[in-house]
């Protein structure tokens, strides 16, 4: 299965950065407040991997 295609975005606001991650197909957005020193692919990991998360619980029944 192919990695789904998610728009990142990184934002410095004071002492962290906060990454937006949009998925394009569900219009689904999640976010992720992070430490400024770490790299931006752990940040882009730790954000996509909320996203893959949210993604799954709202596939779930009942869910929405």
């Amino acid at each position: 299965m192919a990695r789904p295609h998610y728009l990142i975005e990184f934002h410095r606001v004071g002492a962290y950065v906060k990454v937006s991650v949009i998925d394009p197909v569900t219009n689904t957005e999640t976010s992720i407040v992070g430490d400024p020193r770490a790299s931006e692919a752990e940040l882009t990991r730790l954000a996509v991997r909320k996203m893959e998360y949210v993604l799954k619980k709202k596939q779930e029944p009942g869910k929405r």
